[in-house]
């Protein structure tokens, strides 16, 4: 690792904000942009807010982005393909088109700087734990300077390859957890059916072999019937639709696309992912 690296954070939102403050309490010079001012305003004690992309990537050596679509990352990345930028180094940690991840790397080396796909496993309680697994695509040059600092982030940086294998896995893990999701709340449905509370039912799930992570973490909203988004249904749909554009092909994709599509449409988007159990309580 470099000495004296700086550092750039740009896309604060629920995710990248816990994760910029993670990198503030290790002590990094940092340099933190979102594009709704009021989401820096509490780094303004121990890092630089700076009001414009060109200001932070002047500032920084390292720069990450955390943002919540394709058109979003092609947007921000269009003005720093404008800048002074040889030499830097980008890790772009959202969710996106494995196509679009491997072109932006393309033209970013293109200028003499390089790029890491390094999105996350893991949703905004392990964000603001650091406790988040990193699945990263880029060369051994550049996983070597920027390790470091996804470490402060997460709990385990797996290198899977060049640039794009980062996004293939993410896009792996979120097709598995798109089915577990929509498991769980049909298998809470039926047992209500059943006579079986809810309650009951994710005791049952969690205590068994059938438990996981992901089903204690959603225990509470199935049991509560309130769905605060920690990880919105709306990011679902988006990376179902990438999985499927990018070749998953199975007699489940088709069902997944038409469940968080009708979830979407029937005014959920932006509630958790858990909120699909309200849609598929109204198919009856």
């Amino acid at each position: 690792m470099k000495q004296n690296e700086r550092l750039g954070f740009i896309g604060l939102g629920n995710m990248g904000h816990p994760m910029a403050k993670n990198l503030e309490k290790a002590g990094f010079p940092l340099s933190v942009y979102n594009r709704s001012a009021d989401k820096a305003a509490d780094f303004s004690a121990g890092s630089q807010i700076c009001t414009d992309i060109p200001k932070l990537v002047a500032e920084s050596d390292i720069i990450f982005t955390m943002l919540s679509n394709d058109d979003a990352v092609h947007a921000v990345y269009e003005t720093i393909l404008q800048l002074p930028i040889a030499g830097k180094v980008f890790v772009d940690m959202s969710t996106i088109s494995q196509s679009a991840s491997v072109e932006i790397g393309k033209l970013l080396r293109n200028e003499q700087a390089d790029f890491v796909d390094a999105p996350v496993a893991g949703s905004t309680q392990p964000a603001k734990e650091g406790t988040l697994i990193f699945m990263v695509g880029t060369s051994n040059t550049s996983l070597s300077r920027v390790k470091p600092y996804l470490s402060v982030m997460g709990k385990e940086v797996l290198h899977l390859g060049e640039n794009g294998q980062g996004i293939a896995a993410k896009l792996c893990i979120n097709y598995y957890l798109s089915i577990l999701y929509q498991g769980m709340a049909e298998t809470v449905l039926f047992a209500e059916k059943m006579g079986i509370s809810a309650v009951d039912m994710m005791r049952i799930i969690n205590e068994s072999a059938s438990g996981s992570g992901a089903s204690r973490v959603k225990t509470p909203l199935l049991v509560n019937n309130e769905f605060p988004a920690a990880f919105a249904l709306d990011f679902m749909l988006k990376d179902v639709k990438l999985a499927a554009n990018a070749g998953a092909n199975f007699p489940m994709s088709s069902t997944l696309l038409q469940t968080y599509q009708g979830a979407h449409d029937n005014g959920l988007g932006e509630k958790d992912v858990m909120a699909v159990i309200e849609y598929l309580r109204k198919l009856g």
